[in-house]
């Protein structure tokens, strides 16, 4: 961790602009390098850095969403390679630039293809049950999930692996790592179990309550490291998720039930939905970074 004096995080070092680092490190070391005044320019300054971590952590998904905007406005419907099949050439391509540009490392990279396994099944079980539906045709699926709908699920996990490193999340108050992993399979065999059972989603959202209302996520815009209750980021991140997938659905890359041929928002409720599936995502990041505790120098900002 860096030193800290008087509550502000010290100066990144600048041997991380050697030409070994990624171009992203060498662009943020030297924002971070900056040295604003104090008053309203600084704390300016720190909310646009902040913004360009989160939209540097968010460039899978990004690039993913403007894939989907592009075949949908621009795409023939008559092309000898199918929309969906494009996307998922596409979201393959993404991922190989990520990892040759080392925009992302191959241990991130492996806990992601991670993801892209557990959405995929998910996606498999959910459509044949006719929770949602991919209305056009494709080669590249495994039963009627085009392969390209996991990279929507990795995209959550690379942002999450990516912003955890960047922002240096540190954890007060987090349960044993054995409760979070059982919690998160629990939630994962929900997802199925309650075509069959009760859904004992009410249930899960208490369980979550219980382990993580006293958690809270330490991270760090700029020189001062901040905090928040874990479960509100929690939810914040499944709101931005849930905004993406109404973009999804306006593109008609796949489609809910009660959407019929004139597009309608997906419904609010589907946020609980994207919130258990953030702590699924939230565990298996977890796996790669564990939770640390703050450093003592770590001062609460109100």
């Amino acid at each position: 961790m860096p030193r800290k004096n008087d509550g502000a995080v010290s100066e990144p070092p600048l041997a991380v602009l050697q030409s070994g680092a990624t171009r992203f490190t060498q662009v943020r070391a030297r924002l971070e390098a900056a040295r604003p005044t104090r008053g309203w320019t600084a704390a300016l300054y720190e909310f646009l850095l902040f913004g360009f971590k989160q939209g540097w952590a968010c460039l899978f998904g990004a690039l993913m969403l403007a894939m989907l905007f592009a075949t949908h406005f621009f795409y023939p419907a008559d092309a000898l390679i199918a929309r969906y099949d494009v996307l998922t050439i596409g979201a393959i391509l993404i991922q190989v630039a990520m990892l040759v540009f080392r925009l992302e490392s191959l241990r991130e990279a492996k806990v992601i293809l991670i993801f892209h396994i557990v959405g995929t099944v998910m996606e498999v079980f959910k459509t044949a049950h006719g929770s949602w539906v991919y209305p056009e045709p494709s080669l590249l699926r495994i039963g009627g999930v085009p392969l390209f709908s996991g990279f929507m699920y990795a995209a959550v996990g690379s942002y999450i692996a990516r912003i955890w490193r960047i922002f240096d999340f540190r954890y007060d108050h987090f349960p044993p790592h054995w409760m979070t992993i059982a919690l998160a399979t629990a939630i994962y065999i929900n997802f199925f179990a309650h075509h069959w059972l009760p859904d004992a989603r009410l249930l899960l959202f208490a369980v979550t309550a219980i382990l993580f209302w006293r958690t809270r996520v330490w991270f760090t815009p700029f020189r001062k490291a901040r905090s928040m209750p874990l479960l509100i980021g929690w939810f914040l991140v499944a709101l931005f998720i849930w905004f993406a997938e109404n973009i999804g659905t306006y593109t008609r890359a796949w489609a809910y039930p009660s959407q019929g041929p004139e597009w309608s928002m997906v419904s609010p409720q589907k946020l609980g939905a994207w919130y258990l599936l953030m702590i699924i995502s939230f565990v298996l990041v977890s796996l790669l970074h564990r939770p640390e505790r703050p450093s003592s120098v770590m001062v609460t900002v109100s």
